[in-house]
């Protein structure tokens, strides 16, 4: 009898699916993706096919009763009619499930929504910054951390991510350099693939797993290069700088293939990105024949008009669609003004039938169409999010971005019993600041502090004095962070402490809140009063292992000239402060790079290793008529690539395999590493090139292979790399890609700005 019952109900729900397959077409999986759509489009009403393009932003306790009055009731009726696509920050299983539902069961054809949130360096358990992943150059530690990220965000409901964010920047000013890569194009690109997959999976069929969501590249182009550093501001830039450095990484993440993409809040060449035909339709949709969608960012429709683009609402919204911005996030003018447009004649609704099948061609290949829930497990959401294999993934990531800047004195690794450490710093027992600025699903005071960490180290003496409080007021996400800068009432305690310590550790640097989206700054040193406490500190002990926690590049020269141990440790996530301990105490050998340079002070900025020669690059003369400061260095504190060990590490034997090669030939360099220290380590090998003359002049060096190697204390390994026109190539100011002929030298190094030198010709 009970196999009788489970054939029925399996008859009955094949029955169930069958009448729906013939009441609603579309939903029959034995059809191609295309081929649903097909049958989808044409039973969609203008008003349905636009509320596809239209996302809102979560406006009510879902689970809850209905709203009644204002927005909230508004897109609450617009959801019922069919009229919304997507659904931004609504997160956790009940919430996404009771919105799903409405879309399922109270719209006449049931469109599933894809429910967007930022996932930007994790969901609940958080991994390191961007910017600090990015020093770890580890590709596969890179990938598993948006793997982490996005097996718990899909357990909570979230299906999308608007990350990875692969703008290219150097200007630490801009508080958003902490969201991408860092400087170079080459390592962004590399990055952004590995981002991507983590994501989505190795592939677009992976995208139907439960535990992958789609990705979004962005910002759309060139929000890297905001001038001055200032968020939201106007981008102009070159169209060499355009196709070499900005649009690299987009079209890798194309290549990998990203779902979606977002564009920037920037104009170029004095069109907003939104608006943007150039960017969106040459060459997103038509050069790189992307077949996903593009989401506006927030509201940046509507800023069009403020940007002196468009005249007013309607004109926006025209703009946007013809421009190639198929989905619109809180602007709410599609869903108003897109309908009348085509009715018009203003707007062809060829148009708005590319980006609904856009949108819906993502959907079905999340598999939502065939399980709307299928990310809506209660039971897979408590076992998944925080979980001890998360936790220990994202210890991982950290231990991997940590950058060693300094060490004389060898103060490093510290001693593990038989010293006295004074652990100094308000940020040292911060277990928010760790988590960075995009921390808005996890919960307060969740990061490991550093104070913790090294309190599993129980046979020295540790004693912690904050000296300073490093803010006035507490900080938020949507609130300027206010510094401390008049109460000095901790010195004296945190003086004392360092005056009876054999090695004093000090953890400074910025508040989490200080670097991420609307945080430029223009004085990078260290805020408040910590520099002050810093020198003061040094006074009565000089033995100081700086640690520093922030989201940028900062300016630290007097740090660099003066204190012994420097560590960059970034913003970390959950598991800052083991994996901080686990450096210092050595029972990890650091074995980050940089991957922005550090200014010697904001004068500099912005500053970066591949730049260009000008026509005076060194004192020929002897003579004030070159390029460089009366002041200081032109050279940066810390130059990209840059990043020390507990061990040393020897090169030598680079070779190429012919001295000359013809267009088409792959080049081989090889070169020999040996770690020479006396610990186990990892080296990041870096490879550069300089095409000495060109019909369009060349960076000095640019980065073009490198490998992350294990070496054993005392042993050697021959590392080789094979250049393709791909490395050695360029693009013209037509974004043509070009190969020509000429010389070119090689520098293989542990950092861009020292290495073995050859070279070779290309005929």
């Amino acid at each position: 009898m009970k196999n009788k019952i489970i054939t029925i109900g399996v008859f009955a729900l094949f029955t169930v699916g069958n009448m729906n397959a013939q009441k609603k077409p579309y939903l029959d999986k034995n059809k191609t993706i295309e081929q649903r759509i097909d049958l989808l489009l044409p039973l969609m009403t203008l008003e349905e096919k636009v509320g596809q393009m239209n996302q809102y932003n979560g406006f009510w306790d879902v689970t809850g009763p209905a709203p009644k009055g204002g927005t909230a009731e508004l897109k609450y009726e617009h959801l019922r009619k069919g009229w919304v696509g997507s659904m931004l920050t609504v997160r956790g299983v009940k919430e996404v499930k009771a919105v799903q539902k409405i879309a399922l069961e109270e719209t006449r054809l049931g469109i599933p929504l894809i429910i967007g949130f930022d996932v930007i360096h994790g969901y609940k358990t958080l991994s390191p910054i961007p910017l600090a992943e990015a020093a770890s150059w580890d590709l596969e530690a890179i990938k598993k951390s948006a793997a982490i990220a996005a097996d718990e965000a899909s357990a909570s409901g979230i299906n999308w991510t608007f990350g990875p964010n692969v703008d290219v920047a150097n200007d630490a000013r801009w508080g958003r350099v902490m969201e991408g890569a860092g400087e170079d194009p080459y390592l962004g690109s590399k990055i952004a693939i590995a981002r991507v997959h983590g994501f989505q999976g190795e592939s677009i069929a992976d995208l139907a797993k439960v535990n992958t969501i789609a990705a979004c590249a962005k910002h759309f182009a060139a929000y890297g290069y905001v001038e001055a550093g200032l968020e939201y501001n106007i981008v102009d830039i070159s169209n060499s700088k355009l196709y070499n450095s900005v649009l690299p990484p987009f079209e890798a993440t194309v290549q990998a293939g990203v779902r979606t993409f977002m564009n920037s809040f920037n104009t170029l060449n004095g069109v907003p990105a939104t608006g943007n035909v150039f960017l969106q339709r040459d060459i997103l949709k038509g050069k790189w024949k992307f077949d996903g969608f593009v989401i506006s960012d927030y509201a940046s429709i509507r800023e069009m008009i403020a940007h002196g683009y468009a005249k007013d609402e309607a004109d926006a919204t025209a703009k946007a669609v013809i421009a190639g911005s198929d989905m619109d996030m809180e602007s709410y003018l599609y869903v108003a003004k897109l309908v009348a447009l085509v009715k018009e004649g203003k707007v062809k609704e060829a148009l708005v039938d590319d980006a609904v099948r856009r949108i819906l061609r993502v959907k079905l290949e999340l598999g939502l169409f065939d399980d709307p829930y299928k990310y809506c497990d209660e039971k897979r959401e408590k076992a998944v999010v925080g979980s001890k294999a998360n936790n220990d993934g994202v210890l991982d990531m950290a231990k991997k971005s940590i950058v060693l800047l300094k060490n004389n004195k060898n103060l490093l690794p510290l001693k593990k019993s038989g010293q006295k450490i004074a652990l100094i710093g308000a940020l040292a027992n911060d277990k928010n600041s760790p988590l960075g600025s995009w921390r808005i699903a996890a919960d307060d005071n969740t990061a490991v502090s550093v104070l913790e960490g090294m309190q599993q180290y129980k046979d020295n003496q540790l004693t912690f004095e904050k000296g300073v409080d490093l803010l006035s007021q507490k900080a938020t996400f949507l609130t300027e962070t206010v510094f401390n800068t008049t109460d000095k009432s901790g010195f004296e305690a945190a003086k004392t402490a360092a005056k009876n310590a054999d090695v004093v550790v000090m953890v400074l640097g910025e508040y989490g809140f200080q670097s991420g989206e609307g945080r430029s700054r223009t004085d990078l040193n260290l805020p408040g009063l910590q520099q002050e406490l810093l020198e003061e500190i040094y006074q009565v002990n000089p033995n100081i292992v700086l640690v520093l926690n922030n989201g940028r590049p900062l300016s630290i020269p007097w740090a660099a000239e003066n204190v012994p141990a420097i560590v960059e440790a970034w913003q970390l996530g959950t598991q800052t402060g083991n994996a901080v301990a686990q450096v210092l105490y050595g029972d990890y050998n650091p074995s980050g790079k940089l991957p922005m340079s550090f200014p010697r002070n904001v004068g500099q900025v912005p500053i970066y290793y591949n730049k260009y020669s000008t026509g005076r690059p060194i004192d020929s003369d002897k003579n004030v008529f070159w390029s460089h400061y009366m002041d200081v260095e032109k050279t940066p504190q810390f130059p990209f690539g840059f990043g020390l060990s507990y061990t040393t590490f020897d090169y030598k034997n680079l070779k190429i395999n012919k001295s000359a090669f013809s267009k088409g030939e792959n080049v081989q360099v090889s070169v020999e590493v040996t770690n020479s220290g006396n610990y186990d380590g990892k080296e990041v090998v870096q490879l550069y090139i300089h095409d000495e003359f060109a019909s369009i002049v060349r960076p000095i060096k640019e980065l073009k292979g490198f490998e992350l190697v294990n070496l054993k204390k005392g042993e050697t390994k021959t590392v080789t790399f094979t250049l393709t026109e791909k490395e050695l190539g360029f693009y013209d100011n037509e974004g043509n890609y070009l190969v020509e002929p000429g010389t070119f030298k090689i520098m293989v190094g542990g950092s861009s700005d020292k290495g073995l030198e050859s070279g070779f010709e290309l005929k």
